[in-house]
Formats: structure tokens, C-alpha cells, sequence
């Protein structure tokens, strides 16, 4: 009986460890992301009249763009650097480290001058300090998941990989939210200053997340090859030179799911308004209420993943966004605000949540604990680079040269065969021992 009753205990001190452990994970995530997501939102609807404003505003939107564009750039920089220190260092002093980075470049966005008071200076200000959320964010995402992934029990990576993801949607539900209410202000005070508060309040959300991670015990499997002495003398040049295929696996994993989600949040919001007309709170509307349902649609992938496996998902994922591709941007097309936000849910959900919501487990499951950080990350963050970076300029150009969204699907069905591609070179990982 006081065997049972030990075990009982133990068990118990686990899942209360677990518990504390996804939340800092996620908390931090959350903040990370809102901090990351709210300039793509301030870039498609401000950033061109208030720091490019001597360009016509096709043009003005496409260097908007290119600025977030940057962030993108950083991120596999990011990945490198606190990749090599994470496997040499630690997993949780790069995770504080990261999160006050991309915090304090935020908020110091929303304190910049704009076009009008110091003229070029104001352009070249918010791409350095976009480069620098870059940084923060690249070297945060592989932290986190390994901060998580490493504590979970092998059958059950994918649902707590997912709870870190699950800081994706909902930091982009707090980033449109307080966009959404923003922008019911008279334009001249939303332009003035009222676009700052999204950034400023970042500054409040660091004192949270870094209260919470403080509090979390560096992870048992790499805590075991320190003790060994087994740490990696260059874990990048390990993971990436040496083991090429994880690599480009990875890449090819996220190159899909990373333009999608950014072809939904970023592009159709500058497509949609300055195109067809509609207004900027339904577009809002649209992504915020899709969030919320991937805050749910995101755990289910990653559960249902520890059942099934993980590669069932991404050819799912990638078949359906092959097939929408088209649709949706008809079904945008009706006007019918009904219509839109239905079409976003659905979107977002079986083209992003499907494959996002494995990462945290299925891109640390596809490297060795020596050079995991450094593996997960860069090819995390390379394919946020091309996809995700590149994706909305790329598609405000083609639609404004094609006069209409043929090239943009054309694209997208592109990005999903190479994704499908890499899931049949990758290998199922589902249970494998870490």
C-alpha cells in the first residue's frame, strides 16, 4: 500500500511539474507572437501612409511589407545563434533572454517617430528594430518546444508540443483583438497614436512571461549530457552540415504551412480592403474569431498525432490547402461577411492547424538532444524566412500585376507539393524515444 501510495505521489508531483511547465512554455509563446504578429497587422494597415509616405499606395503597401519582410530575415539568424547556445548553455536562460529582446524592440516601435517629424530616419528606425524582434522570435520558438517536448512522457509529445503552439493563435487573437479596437477610433487618432498601444503594451506582457518562465527547471535530458559531459562542441555545424536531411525535411515541413497563415493574416487583409472593398473590422473579425477556433482545432492535431501519428496530418494539411487554394478567394470574393469569416475559420484550422500544430513535437523528434535546439530551430525558422516572409509580397505583387489572385493560388499549390514532398522523405516519429 505505501508503495502504491509513493507512486501515486510521484505521479502526481509529475503532472503538477508538467502542468507548470507547458504554461510557461505557452505564456511565453503567447507574448512572443503577439509582439511578432501585431506589426504584420500594423504594416497591411498604417505603416505605408506613416512611414512611407511620399509613394504612391500600392508601392508605400509593398515597402510596408518588405519591412516585415525583415523580421523574417532575422528569425534563421536567431535560430542559429541561441540554437548554438541553447545546446551548449541551456534551454531556459535563452528562453528569458529571447523574450526580453523581442519584448523591448516592440516597445520600442510604438515609441518611434514617423515619417513627418524625423523623415528617413523614422524607415530605417523600424527596420532595425524589426530585425531585432526577428532575432528575439528565432531563437524563442525551439526554447520553448524543447523546454516542453524534453519534459513530456514519449507518448504524449504532441499534445504538450501543441500547447506551445496553441501561443501562435492566440497571440494572434490578442494582436488582431486590440487592433480590432484601435481601429474603431476616427482615423486621425488611430494614425497619431493610436496604432502605438499594440506595442506598448508589450512592455507589461514581459513582466509576466519572464515571472513565469523564471520558475521553470532547465529540462532532464539535457541537465543528463551536461552531466555526461556530452554537450555538442558545434552543435549548428553538427546539426545541419551532418545531418543535411532532418534539415531539409524540416524546411520543407513548414514552407506550406508558414505562406498559408501568412497569406490569411497578412495578404488577404491588404487584398480584401484595398481590392474588394471591404472593411477592415470584418477582416479583423474574420482572423480573430479563426484564432479562437485554432486555439482548440491546434491541441486536437496534436493529440490526435500521438494516436495516429504525425504524418498523417501533414498530407492532410497539404492536400487541403492544394485543394482551396482557388476557392478561397471566390468565396472572399461574394462579399458576404458570413461567407468570409466562415472561409477564414475553415482555412485557417485544416491549412495551418494541421501541420503547426505537430511542430513543437515533430521538428525536436527529427534531431539528437546534443544538437536538438539548433535543428529544430533553424529549419523552423529558414522556412518562416522564405514561406512566411516573402509569401505576402510576393502575392501583393502578383495580384497587382495579374490584376487578380490566379497567381497567388498558383503559388500556394506550389508551396503544398513541396511540403508534400518532404512529409514522404520524413520518418514517423510518433513514440520514438528522445
Amino acid at each position: 500500500m505505501n508503495a502504491e501510495l509513493v507512486i501515486r505521489d510521484a505521479t502526481t508531483e509529475r503532472k503538477g511539474g508538467m502542468a507548470s511547465v507547458v504554461f510557461a512554455g505557452s505564456i511565453g509563446t503567447i507574448i512572443e507572437w503577439y509582439d511578432f504578429l501585431i506589426y504584420g497587422t500594423a504594416a497591411a494597415l498604417v505603416f505605408n501612409t506613416l512611414f512611407f509616405p511620399t509613394i504612391d499606395p500600392l508601392t508605400g503597401t509593398l515597402a510596408a511589407l518588405a519591412t516585415y519582410s525583415v523580421g523574417f530575415v532575422a528569425r534563421p539568424i536567431g535560430g542559429a545563434i541561441f540554437g548554438h547556445f541553447g545546446d551548449r548553455i541551456g534551454r531556459k536562460v535563452m528562453l528569458m533572454i529571447t523574450m526580453g529582446i523581442m519584448a523591448l524592440g516592440t516597445f520600442a516601435v510604438g515609441c518611434l517617430p514617423t515619417y513627418q517629424q524625423i523623415g528617413v530616419w523614422a524607415p530605417i528606425l523600424l527596420v532595425t528594430l524589426r530585425f531585432i524582434q526577428g532575432i528575439g522570435l528565432g531563437g524563442e520558438w525551439g526554447g520553448a518546444s524543447l523546454m516542453v517536448v524534453e519534459h513530456a512522457p514519449a507518448g504524449r509529445r504532441g499534445l504538450f508540443g501543441s500547447l506551445v503552439q496553441i501561443g501562435f493563435p492566440l497571440g494572434l487573437v490578442t494582436s488582431s483583438g486590440i487592433f480590432a479596437l484601435v481601429t474603431r477610433m476616427p482615423d486621425g487618432d488611430l494614425k497619431s497614436w493610436g496604432w502605438r498601444i499594440p506595442f506598448l503594451l508589450s512592455i507589461l506582457l514581459l513582466g509576466v512571461g519572464w515571472f513565469v518562465r523564471a520558475r521553470v527547471p532547465e529540462t532532464p535530458l539535457f541537465e543528463e549530457i551536461k552531466r555526461r559531459g556530452d554537450i555538442a562542441k558545434n552543435p549548428f555545424v553538427e546539426a545541419i552540415l551532418k545531418n543535411p536531411r532532418s534539415f531539409l525535411v524540416a524546411v520543407g515541413l513548414k514552407i506550406s504551412e508558414v505562406s498559408w497563415v501568412y497569406i490569411l493574416t497578412i495578404f488577404i487583409v491588404v487584398y480584401a480592403t484595398g481590392q474588394l472593398g471591404l472593411p477592415r473590422t470584418l477582416l479583423l473579425n474574420a482572423i480573430f474569431i479563426a484564432a479562437l477556433v485554432e486555439v482548440v482545432t491546434i491541441p486536437l492535431f496534436g493529440w490526435l498525432s500521438d494516436h495516429v501519428g504525425r504524418r498523417v496530418f501533414y498530407f492532410l494539411g497539404t492536400l487541403f490547402t492544394a485543394v482551396f487554394a482557388f476557392p478561397l478567394f471566390w468565396l472572399l470574393g461574394t462579399k458576404d461577411p458570413t461567407v468570409v469569416i466562415i472561409t477564414v475559420i475553415v482555412a485557417l484550422s485544416l491549412g495551418h492547424g494541421t501541420m503547426f500544430g505537430l511542430q513543437s513535437a515533430y521538428f525536436p523528434e527529427l534531431f539528437g538532444t546534443r544538437v536538438r535546439y539548433s535543428g529544430a530551430s533553424f529549419g523552423f525558422q529558414a522556412a518562416a524566412a522564405l514561406g512566411g516572409g516573402f509569401s505576402p509580397i510576393i502575392a501583393t505583387a502578383l495580384a497587382g500585376s495579374m490584376g487578380g489572385t490566379a497567381g497567388v493560388s498558383m503559388m500556394l499549390i506550389l508551396l503544398a507539393l513541396i511540403t508534400f514532398v518532404a512529409t514522404l522523405c520524413a520518418r514517423e516519429t510518433k513514440g520514438v524515444a528522445l
